[in-house]
């Protein structure tokens, strides 16, 4: 362990410290008679303790965590080590410390604490769980990221203050060569297991990670390198002398086009094998043991006990209750025709389109942080706390807008250095309807996943698991009941923008639809095209980057839409139980007040609230 990161704990752990000391005490020199009573460390403390071990060993194995962070280690010139042993490995130390936290009276802690328990025993157990389906994820597909993620970190993250730093950026650049190796090798294992991605991926995959092998000075080009652009920048400032600075140009031009671009070529000749050899594009029910791996994947991403039919069902009821406020509003606009008409008008209204240009480009990304003003001007109605950290509204860089997804957001780093990011990927403007990208803001942005995410960190006396879990229902499902608490808000001031809204909401009730029915019943890539061509207003575009997601990850669009039926689901219940007690500002500090968690423990915590409220 670095003195860095016991720095960073030893806050969490100063109590314990101090109760363990093992210094002699000194002679009693008290008065006859008087008792001295011993320190003992009270449930809360210990398990504080706890918590607070288990989450140092964790980031302390995660360099790349660390990174995120902005925390200053002696391991920044690593990466994460994602091997299959290190996978097993780590399933052991999850194991031993559910086994630990059995070990604790969990009624003899206060409700927070007991609320930590809950928590923590919930991510264990299902980390544990998902680990025997482990080979059935696919290692490397053409939205994720998984490669041009390390490559981020580096240009995201990765700081350079001094020349160790700078040392650092170069020898992970070098062990990258390793690190595509290991996803080399487990492509190859998994082919043999019967688990190869589906065919339509490859030729994206072929071009977005063999385009991390091109440029400046990997070939004679105007075009450089991103890393090599990235390092340039960074060192700028260093106090360095002229030819220190270009000896440090030298080697990361090495560490580019030598082992970085051998571990590269070598992943692309893998993947460039197995686009001969993969039978079709088929849901998970093909893979082996397919059936339970998608049941435990909608349990993972959705927290709660649902089978692949009802959730089916859920999406059918809810698209169907959508279509009739879509309805509505295309009958204030005066429209003639049928919902699926207007749809097309929609997609196909040059209006509604910014232009696919730089001019384009620029004005999406004004409108972005005017809304984002606009929201934070009257948040402290909706919200009795917001996060200190400031958001950045950017662009997606040229060289990932192909393996990313239309938005995303990224967090802010635990020193406060870097703000949080709303990324929009605006390769493509005729995927972004302006009436959709308003509520793609919210979403990503304010009141979404920057309020959310940003507090957690935030979050005084919350143990350090708590601030930086994330669950796909809640998250999610907070950041797609954000884009409806806009309209409260005062925003979507016209018809067309509260389509979008709507827009966007239906995009996430047809998901449980299409991922159900990809992965569950068997539908093909065409089928669940087809079925958001009848019953959204997404582009083509977009329903196709939809579909081929879900293909490869499957479940974790469920959660958005179920999420927000479960927040919806409880504010109604408070708002019911509570009469004129209600206030939304509570309801939301309830929320996201105190990190994320899996729903069914929400719940626990919003009727906890309703009962400490009627108290009162």
């Amino acid at each position: 362990m670095t003195s860095t990161l016991k720095l960073v704990f030893a806050g969490l752990l100063s109590l314990t410290l101090t109760a363990c000391d093992t210094t002699p005490p000194p002679e009693n020199t008290q008065a006859p008679g008087v008792m001295v009573t011993a320190t003992v460390e009270s449930p809360d403390t210990q398990i504080s303790a706890f918590f607070a071990k288990v989450y140092e060993r964790e980031v302390a194995q995660n360099p790349e965590t660390q990174t995120s962070l902005g925390l200053d280690t002696n391991t920044q010139d690593a990466w994460y080590d994602r091997s299959d042993t290190a996978a097993a490995a780590n399933i052991i130390e999850q194991k031993a410390d559910l086994e630990g936290l059995k070990t604790f009276d969990r009624d003899a802690l206060s409700h927070d604490k007991r609320l930590s328990y809950d928590i923590f025993e919930y991510k264990v157990e299902q980390t544990i769980s998902d680990a025997q389906f482990r080979r059935q994820l696919y290692v490397v597909d053409q939205f994720r990221g998984q490669v041009t993620n390390r490559v981020s970190l580096l240009l995201n993250a990765h700081k350079i203050e001094n020349i160790k730093d700078a040392e650092d950026y170069i020898a992970r650049i070098i062990a990258l060569e390793n690190v595509y190796g290991e996803y080399t090798a487990r492509l190859q294992d998994r082919a043999a297991f019967g688990v190869m991605t589906p065919a339509f991926a490859y030729d994206d995959m072929i071009s977005d990670i063999g385009g991390l092998g091109t440029g400046y000075p990997i070939e004679d080009s105007e075009s450089r390198h991103a890393l090599l652009d990235d390092f340039t920048n960074k060192i700028e400032n260093l106090d360095l002398t002229a030819d220190a600075k270009t000896a440090l140009l030298g080697r990361v031009e090495a560490a580019i086009s030598g082992p970085f671009k051998a571990g590269i070529d070598r992943l692309v000749a893998e993947i460039d094998r197995q686009s001969r050899l993969v039978d079709g594009s088929h849901g998970v029910w093909a893979l082996p043991d397919g059936e339970a791996f998608y049941k435990a994947q909608i349990k993972k991403y959705s927290t709660l006990d649902l089978s692949a039919d009802q959730v089916h069902q859920m999406g059918l009821d809810d698209v169907a209750r959508i279509h009739k406020e879509m309805l509505t509003i295309m009958e204030t606009l005066g429209f003639k025709g049928s919902l699926q008409d207007f749809f097309v008008f929609a997609r196909t209204d040059p209006s509604n389109f910014y232009s696919n240009d730089s001019a384009g480009r620029e004005a999406f990304l004004a409108d972005a942080r005017s809304q984002t003003v606009e929201i934070f001007a009257v948040a402290d109605q909706y919200f009795n706390k917001l996060p200190k950290a400031a958001l950045e509204v950017r662009q997606v860089e040229a060289w990932r807008e192909n393996s990313t997804s239309i938005a995303f957001y990224e967090g802010p780093s635990k020193d406060g250095s870097r703000p949080g990011y709303y990324y929009a990927n605006l390769k493509d403007m005729t995927s972004y309807q302006k009436s959709v990208a308003t509520a793609i803001t919210y979403h990503e942005g304010v009141p979404g996943h920057h309020f959310q995410i940003a507090l957690a960190q935030e979050l005084q006396g919350l143990p350090m698991f708590r601030k930086y879990s994330s669950y796909g229902a809640y998250t999610e499902g907070w950041a797609l009941y954000a884009e409806r608490l806009a309209k409260e808000m005062g925003f979507y001031k016209d018809p067309m923008s509260d389509f979008g809204r709507l827009h966007d909401e239906i995009w996430r009730s047809a998901r449980l639809v299409i991922d159900t029915g990809i992965h569950a019943k068997r539908w093909t890539r065409e089928q669940a095209i087809d079925y958001f061509r009848q019953n959204t207003p997404l582009s083509e575009g977009d329903m196709v980057t939809e579909v081929e997601r879900f293909f490869v990850w499957p479940g974790q669009a469920l959660g958005y839409k179920i999420g927000m039926m479960k927040i919806l689901e409880l504010r109604a219940k408070a708002e019911a139980e509570l009469g004129d007690a209600y206030d939304i500002r509570d309801f939301h500090g309830v929320i996201i007040g105190k990190g994320a968690m899996p729903l069914p423990i929400l719940e626990r915590e919003v009727e906890a609230y309703i009962a400490a409220k009627r108290k009162k």
